[in-house]
């Protein structure tokens, strides 16, 4: 069974990227992936007028329930808005965990409000995935701060350093027991067979970041990192439902 942690919908009005789920789920079944953990390019809460980002995801996940898992998109900046949010995402609405992109909304990863929201998802046991790339407010080291400061949440870092700062990852993985990597838009399958080989194959988690990334691709790259039997079981579907498992929803 192949579980996509990190795929994405989106019907703002206006946006570059309009992404229905009928998209991401074709995609799904071209590359022979059950489901897919989705959520927006955008952040909630915010101002888009008459679209709200959360009830797409929310009617998305009703519409395909066999195929589909929300995470909340949030931007801490919100505060208090943000984790009241979050609470209703997970309690209510049904969602799996948090998504954060603090490149986008530009807050320092382990600022307090960013903190704060991570550790409502954390009294949830609801994975918090991270953009884990080049930018700023990204990069592992960063993240490692955000790490320590909330060792009781299960962080994983989307991407997995990118493509320069693939190793950065693999050490603060290696320091913080609660982080995970996930395999989505970093290019090169070695370091998927380094991070495995450094961490066990419990830690590394399969993702695609569809439909900007082909998800058969990110399938076929994480075949060539030369993953056989159980560790690819593991990394291609075991890892992430072991996670969502834990969730206990209050």
């Amino acid at each position: 069974m192949i579980v996509d942690a990190h795929a994405h919908i989106e019907g703002l009005p206006g946006c570059s990227w309009l992404d229905p789920p009928e998209l991401m789920v074709g995609l799904l079944d071209e590359a022979g992936i059950e489901r897919a953990i989705v959520m927006t390019y955008v952040d909630a809460p915010g101002d888009f007028g008459a679209y709200d980002p959360i009830e797409y995801v929310a009617a998305a996940c009703r519409k395909f329930p066999a195929r589909l898992w929300g995470f909340a998109r949030l931007d801490p900046g919100r505060g208090a808005a943000a984790r009241e949010l979050l609470a209703r995402c997970v309690g209510e609405l049904g969602f799996k965990g948090l998504k954060l992109h603090p490149f986008g909304y530009r807050l320092s990863p382990d600022g307090p409000e960013t903190v704060e929201l991570v550790r409502v998802a954390a009294s949830y046991k609801a994975p918090v995935l991270l953009h884990c790339g080049d930018e700023d407010y990204t990069r592992p080291l960063e993240l490692l701060r955000l790490a320590k400061a909330c060792p009781e949440a299960t962080l994983v870092f989307g991407h997995m350093g990118g493509y320069f700062h693939v190793r950065d990852a693999i050490a603060v993985a290696r320091e913080c027991p609660n982080v995970f990597l996930e395999t989505s838009g970093m290019p090169y399958p070695e370091r998927i067979a380094e991070a495995v080989k450094e961490l066990g194959p419990e830690r590394v988690i399969f993702a695609s970041d569809g439909p900007g990334c082909d998800p058969r691709l990110e399938v076929l790259k994480v075949e060539r990192a030369g993953l056989r039997g159980s560790a690819l079981d593991r990394v291609l579907g075991e890892n992430i439902l072991e996670l969502l498992e834990k969730l206990s929803p209050r």
